[in-house]
């Protein structure tokens, strides 16, 4: 079910399942990519009609284009009928990822550069953002917060959320009372490829965006891609990962439950490894995997995540096992370690680090208030988690004088002129003509 697998150090040529692992992914499958340009070709000529068309054809939805923005009575009714326990854990929820992005602020700064010449950047939101909420086979109401939530405390002016229909037209109603709660009032019913096409160019209903977050299927994800540059995007999100480095005092069925968590995501691309240089603690987990996929609800789904890439990976020890934790740069990583504090400092390569027993990943997915939008794919390598700097821009700032001009004009006609920019070279001059010091 679960292979396992050892891993002697960088020296050794990977085992045949980590190789694998690390090579998941490689980009969009030209089936893929011919499908989704052809559905972005046909939102960008014909706009609300088509989403219409895709909803029908991809969400077996009986939608008209006044359905596709979802009434704010849908909204509110959603909202007063959600269970109060869902209610108050959004709510809660909510506040942490407030609390949590509410440090990561930073202000527009201004210096004095001498000479009366003051350098610095301003700190602007982005005017317009579209979120993708997932609602397929599972409705992630947490997206929706992970993602709505900074963007309020960043000050992006409007935020509107897409989430897929059901039958009835409208997307999830726990997805629609998420909405209400923190305020979104901006919600259209439509998914997939289609949606962000519409988010990125535009129909009669959807107002372009500058930015599209969110996670999605692979017609998302492709979608997400090929209109990067007519807007921004956050990242290009994959399949879920976990890597669980653990020692022999570790227990098995927290790490088993923890692997299972990501397994059960559902593309069967989810990658999940439990690291250890315990060989009883290896055998032990690959038990405890096997008899909690028993029980579990989604557990065929995990079951084939797992055999084609879960392992559980025997090595010499502690540091060799970061050292393989760091080359796979896992989207989450957890040390279910002795002492986890001490090895923090040899993570160098995670989407985000859980310290300890209490930690499980899915309390930063939900609760915690980190963010769970992570770098996938083995991004981590050179990029972060979602957070208030993906919904800023810094611009930049600079004022300066006739007499600083005068003193360093030279300087820049130079450097203009070894690139063989003469305009640019003239520009200055200009100016120093006028301040005395052309030539």
């Amino acid at each position: 079910m679960i292979e396992r697998v050892t891993y002697r150090g960088p020296g050794q040529e990977l085992p045949e399942k980590l190789a694998r692992i690390l090579q998941r992914h490689s980009g969009i499958r030209p089936e893929v990519e011919v499908a989704v340009r052809n559905i972005i070709e046909a939102v960008r000529e014909r706009g609300d009609e088509a989403l219409v068309e895709f909803s029908r054809q991809f969400d077996d939805a009986d939608m008209s284009v006044e359905a596709l923005r979802v009434p704010a009575a849908a909204l509110t009714e959603a909202s007063r009928d959600l269970d109060e326990d869902l209610r108050d854990a959004i709510e809660e929820a909510a506040d942490n990822i407030r609390a949590f992005h509410e440090r990561q602020r930073t202000n527009s700064w201004f210096v004095e550069d001498g000479d009366g010449v003051i350098l610095g950047k301003k700190v602007t939101p982005l005017r317009r953002v579209g979120i993708c909420v997932p609602g397929g086979q599972a409705p992630l109401i947490s997206s929706l917060l992970m993602s709505a939530v900074p963007a309020q405390v960043a000050g992006v002016e409007e935020i509107c959320a897409v989430a897929p229909p059901g039958p009835d037209g409208l997307p999830h109603a726990s997805i629609l009372a998420a909405a209400d709660l923190l305020e979104v009032e901006e919600v259209y019913a439509v998914g997939g490829a289609h949606a962000v096409a519409a988010l990125a160019y535009g129909t009669d209903t959807i107002a372009p965006v500058d930015k599209i977050v969110g996670p999605g299927g692979p017609y998302t994800v492709a979608a997400k891609q090929l209109v990067f540059g007519r807007v921004g995007i956050e990242s290009i999100p994959g399949p879920s990962e976990i890597v669980v480095v653990a020692d022999d005092g570790a227990d098995p069925r927290y790490i088993a439950a923890d692997l299972l968590s990501q397994a059960e995501h559902g593309s069967g691309y989810e990658a999940a490894i439990c690291i250890t240089p315990s060989p009883e603690q290896a055998a032990e987990v690959q038990a405890e995997v096997v008899r909690q996929l028993e029980s579990l609800p989604r557990g065929e789904i995990a079951a084939d995540a797992l055999e084609a890439y879960g392992a559980v990976v025997e090595v010499p020890d502690l540091e060799t096992a970061l050292e393989l934790s760091n080359r796979i740069a896992p989207e989450h990583m957890e040390l279910l370690v002795d002492e986890p504090w001490s090895w923090l400092g040899a993570v160098e390569n995670a989407g985000a680090v859980f310290l300890g027993p209490a930690s499980s990943e899915p309390v930063g997915d939900y609760f915690a208030g980190t963010n769970h939008v992570l770098p996938t794919n083995g991004a981590a390598r050179y990029a972060s988690s979602l957070g208030l700097a993906d919904f800023v821009k810094t611009i930049s700032v600079v004022s300066y004088t006739a007499e600083r001009l005068a003193r360093v004009g030279d300087r820049i006609v130079t450097l203009a002129r070894a690139e063989s920019m003469e305009a640019h070279a003239r520009a200055v001059l200009a100016r120093l003509d006028d301040y005395g010091n052309g030539r």
